[in-house]
């Protein structure tokens, strides 16, 4: 079913409002939708790279649009709602590992989800049921997900088609270093006003899931 669903989330890329899909798709992946837009807005900056940074742009807007869904879910209808999308999309085992870096670490770990293939919608839903500072939310969202989507948007806007190899071979490791250096500090300065302690709740948080 899931090859399916991604052959039609493909498909959008030659539909004459391929933009709405793109919008439509990155808002629904921060909440529940299970195929991220990432496919989708490749292909899009592959055909019409002159326009790579305004799709960049709509999955921004769209995939922090659709972040706030996931966060009213997880606060207001956990138990009614995002418990089921959890356990549909396997990631219920994750969510006690994501309450408690989160609650510990925040925005950090909105960040770092930028650079790694942490389902969003986990983020989003566990950010609403702790009762995450909405502020706190917003800002670190709009980075995490303005960096990973602007860059695509950037690099095929800048360097046309010829630069797909190089993002699907470097991407990741890009973001991984860019993001380290950003969330580095955050952790240092954490580490140094005892923040192992956190480490560990965490850590013994993670051994309970996975007995």
């Amino acid at each position: 079913m899931l090859t399916k669903l991604y052959q039609w989330t493909l498909a959008k890329a030659a539909h004459a409002h391929a933009e709405r899909w793109l919008f439509i798709i990155s808002f629904l992946e921060s909440s529940f939708f299970p195929i991220p837009p990432h496919p989708l807005l490749g292909l899009m900056c592959l055909a019409r790279p002159e326009r790579a940074l305004r799709f960049g742009l709509i999955c921004t807007i769209a995939s922090v649009l659709g972040g706030m869904l996931g966060y009213a879910i997880g606060h207001f209808l956990y138990e009614a709602v995002g418990q089921q999308i959890l356990n549909a999309l396997g990631l219920a085992a994750k969510f006690p590992i994501a309450a408690c870096y989160l609650r510990d670490y925040g925005a950090e770990i909105i960040l770092i989800k930028g650079a790694t293939p942490i389902p969003f919608k986990l983020i989003t839903i566990t950010a609403g049921f702790i009762g995450l500072s909405l502020f706190t939310f917003l800002w670190a969202s709009v980075l995490s997900r303005a960096f990973q989507f602007m860059l695509v948007g950037f690099l095929f806007w800048k360097f046309g088609r010829p630069i797909k190899a190089f993002i699907e071979k470097y991407l990741g490791l890009l973001s991984a270093a860019f993001l380290v250096l950003i969330v580095g500090g955050f952790i240092a300065a954490s580490a140094l006003s005892g923040g192992g302690e956190k480490s560990d709740r965490c850590s013994h948080a993670t051994m309970a899931t996975l007995r």
